[in-house]
This record gives structure tokens, sequence and C-alpha cells, in this order.
């Protein structure tokens, strides 16, 4: 008959092939994953080259010089001349406090009498 030995051999190596198995089957399920996920990626990365080609295309000097120029009247369009450059340090400087910060009086709230706030202008 079996021995004690030979029984506890025998599960072990149960054990040891069922293990292989699982884990064989968990690799082969993440490795369908990665080729799915890496398919998507290609997707997704043809869209954007076809994305990127698009908007080169819609943002090529001469369309959009034509559609100011057939537009121009309807947005009120007006070239750009040169006097109308200057340097940064010709601008003048704005002074501003926390008034301007907070859009207004240094009071942004009062209290009404319905006991609701609402705006100081």
């Amino acid at each position: 008959m079996f021995r004690t030995t030979d029984l506890l051999l025998i599960a072990v190596m149960i054990s040891a092939a069922a293990f292989t198995y699982k884990t064989k089957h968990d690799a082969e399920n993440r490795y369908t994953e990665i080729r799915r996920l890496e398919s998507q990626i290609r997707v997704q990365e043809n869209a954007v080259d076809v994305l990127r080609a698009d908007w080169s295309l819609l943002t090529q000097p001469s369309r959009l010089q034509r559609l100011a120029e057939r537009y121009e009247e309807d947005l009120g369009l007006v070239t750009t001349e040169a006097k109308q450059f200057g340097r940064i340090d010709e601008v003048p400087m704005r002074e501003f406090g926390i008034e301007d910060i907070l859009g207004g009086s240094g009071e942004s709230f009062a209290e009404s009498d319905a006991g609701q706030a609402r705006v100081v202008q």
C-alpha cells in the first residue's frame, strides 16, 4: 500500500500542478488585456493624428485669410496696421488696489431686509 510520504508527495504534486495552471491562466488573461489596451492606444493615436492633420488644415493662413475676407463685414474685422504695434514699455502701468481685484468697492455684500445677501454696486 501507499505510505504517508507517498500520499503527501502526490498532494504536493497536484497542488503544484493546480497552481501552475492557475498562474498560466492568469498570465494569459493579463496578456489578452494588454493586447486589447495596446489596440485601443493605437486607435487613439490614429485619432489624434487625424485631429492634428485636421487642425493643420483648418489653421492654414490662406484659409484663414479667405474666411477673414469673407466675413469681414459681419464680424467687423479691421486689418491691423503697423502703427498699431508698440513696445511693452509704451504701455502705461495701471495701478489697482484690492477693490479692483474683488470687483468693486471694499463692501461687496450687504444684508437686505429679508436677511439675504445682495451685491452692492
